[in-house]
């Protein structure tokens, strides 16, 4: 054990550097300019221009009476709270930084780093929920997410109500009053909407502002609708602006955007943020240091990489519409569902670089065809600088059960990519020869 305070009923202290600049003759600078200093000070590290990495476990205070004021502040013997850093399984001055400049993205005023995007999900859903309790969510969910709820949190009396992506709000008015009675009948309440749009794999969208006026409808405003944005976010999709209270992302993906870290993150009002910062705080979990430091690094040019991806993958899908070979894609430029375009037009800003591509076939096919693959890389994961590809059904949704799997659309000849920063003419090339083994 550490003798550190337990800060379970207080959040955490954070630093006060000096004022922020994010306006110019009243103009408010962009996040790309932002990215590059916003929640650093230089004066507090010996000038330098970067943030160092602070690999500490511990800080020091520069007497035994600040120490006391500072503890004082967070019991609560003394009005005010405290200021300052006190121990790395709280927070960090990467750390902060990181979550500092992550808020801007989202038009949020809070944000919290995890070690990994799943870390982040069970955290805030554990924060939430307690025994009798019925989360609602949306379909598909990545894997993880769908087993923490179905399996881990169903151990601690947690139940679940689940709708596909594209319901309507009739729909969903039936969805939410089968979840309150469920609540009822265990003597819990319905906790939390969570949302996945676009859904891993098929990139399916969840209306956002329909749940949210079906919440404000149906439920107490102490049920935060949460959405994990990782397929568009941060760039192409900003889901707070249309009813979410809590945006969700694997910071794996596009942010650090290199493949080379795992980490996540959540953002939204301070409100929604402290009892996850809680949770945090005992059980740990916070991105280390110098994850949280090269994070930072991938910030200053995550508009850059995702813009570049963007556009490689309306290059590759417009090849790939008119292949012999291809049976249909689930990619947000091309969308052929009404409701789903009508979703699209209100709530993104792009199409993103991840998408479903759906080979005449099945398993066979699809092997041939990833296997003959010569630029794009046979890995899971996605938003990288290369391009990657993969077999849901029988990788990341393995778990998923196979009539689970066909009700939601992840079907043997599904095969999921992820679009890098690679010359498109060349990733054309590549996936040309590669129909070619099919």
């Amino acid at each position: 054990m550490t003798d550190a305070v337990d800060a379970v009923e207080t959040p955490t202290p954070r630093r006060k550097p000096k004022p922020e600049v994010t306006k110019i003759d009243g103009r408010k600078m962009k996040p790309s300019t932002l990215m590059m200093g916003h929640g650093y000070d230089p004066a507090l590290s010996e000038g330098s221009l970067k943030a160092p990495i602070f690999l500490t476990s511990t800080f020091a205070f520069e007497s035994a009476a600040a120490g006391k004021r500072h503890f004082e502040g967070i019991t609560g013997l003394r009005e005010g709270g405290a200021e300052g850093l006190v121990y790395s399984r709280f927070n960090g001055p990467n750390q902060e930084i990181l979550e500092d400049r992550l808020a801007i993205w989202d038009g949020a005023e809070d944000s919290l780093c995890f070690s990994s995007g799943m870390t982040a999900i069970c955290v805030m859903m554990m924060a939430y929920c307690s025994a009798g309790d019925v989360i609602v969510h949306s379909g598909p969910l990545y894997a993880a997410s769908e087993g923490f709820v179905a399996k881990i949190l169903a151990k601690f009396g947690v139940k679940y109500v689940d709708f596909p992506a594209g319901a309507t709000r009739e729909q969903f008015d039936d969805v939410l009053a089968k979840a309150k009675d469920m609540a009822s009948e265990n003597g819990g309440k319905v906790a939390m909407i969570y949302l996945e749009s676009p859904g891993n794999p098929t990139n399916a969208l969840v209306d956002i502002e329909m749940v949210r006026d079906a919440r404000d409808a149906a439920l107490p405003a102490d049920c935060p609708i949460a959405i994990d944005n990782t397929f568009l976010g941060p760039l192409w999709q900003r889901p707070l602006e249309h009813g979410a209270d809590i945006v969700c992302y694997s910071l794996t993906k596009y942010v650090g955007g290199h493949s080379d870290l795992v980490a996540g993150s959540i953002a939204g009002d301070k409100k929604w943020m402290n009892p996850v910062r809680m949770i945090r705080n005992t059980m740990g979990g916070i991105a280390d240091p110098n994850t949280a430091w090269m994070l930072l690094r991938s910030l200053e040019t995550v508009e850059l990489r995702m813009q570049r991806a963007g556009e490689n993958a309306e290059k590759v899908c417009a090849f790939l519409k008119q292949h012999p070979k291809v049976d249909g894609l689930g990619y947000l430029g091309m969308i052929e569902d009404d409701r789903q375009q009508d979703i699209y037009d209100r709530h993104c800003l792009g199409a993103g670089s991840t998408f479903s591509l759906f080979l005449k076939g099945g398993e066979e096919e699809c092997f041939r065809f990833l296997d003959a693959l010569k630029v794009a890389k046979l890995a899971v994961s996605l938003g990288g600088t290369e391009t990657l590809a993969s077999h849901p059904a029988s990788m990341t949704h393995l778990s998923v059960a196979h009539g689970r799997r066909q009700e939601l659309g992840i079907t043997d000849s599904l095969v999921r990519i992820s679009i890098g920063i690679e010359d498109p003419d060349d990733l054309i090339a590549d996936f040309d020869q590669a129909l070619d083994a099919v």
